[in-house]
């Protein structure tokens, strides 16, 4: 475990993931915001096990905004950065980005690594962690 001090500003935590057609919710294999909002529950968790020994509590998202799709199919990756850090507050910012998409009009399982990727969805949130536990 390490401190809680602003040299932990900048560090960032990044996961992949196969969006499963399960979650497909739309019509063309679209899939709702919820998903991208989980993800970032997924990464904010890691970073607070990095920088706190605990999961933390999400307390609150800000200027959440949905730029682009995320459809079953897709390989997303997802980065949370530490861009605040109080006394048990950690204030991230939060990217998905589309690495990876099926390409139906070439095959049934045909595919396409996305260069550059396509930002999906942006965030900044807060999440809590427990207070420091007294020195003896």
């Amino acid at each position: 475990m390490t401190d809680s001090t602003e040299a932990m500003v900048g560090l960032t935590v990044t996961h992949r993931r196969y969006v499963p057609y399960s979650h497909a919710h739309y019509a063309g294999n679209l899939v709702d915001g919820a998903y991208s909002l989980a993800a970032f529950g997924d990464v904010a968790t890691e970073m607070c096990i990095r920088t706190d020994g605990d999961e933390g509590l999400f307390a609150s998202y800000s200027d959440v905004q949905f730029k682009a799709p995320v459809r079953a199919g897709d390989i997303i990756e997802i980065e949370a950065r530490l861009v605040r850090a109080g006394t048990r507050s950690r204030e991230m910012e939060f990217e998905v980005r589309v690495v990876g998409r099926g390409a139906p009009a070439r095959g049934e399982s045909a595919a396409d690594l996305l260069d550059p990727p396509v930002v999906a969805t942006t965030a900044r949130g807060v999440v809590v962690v427990p207070p420091p536990a007294p020195t003896a």
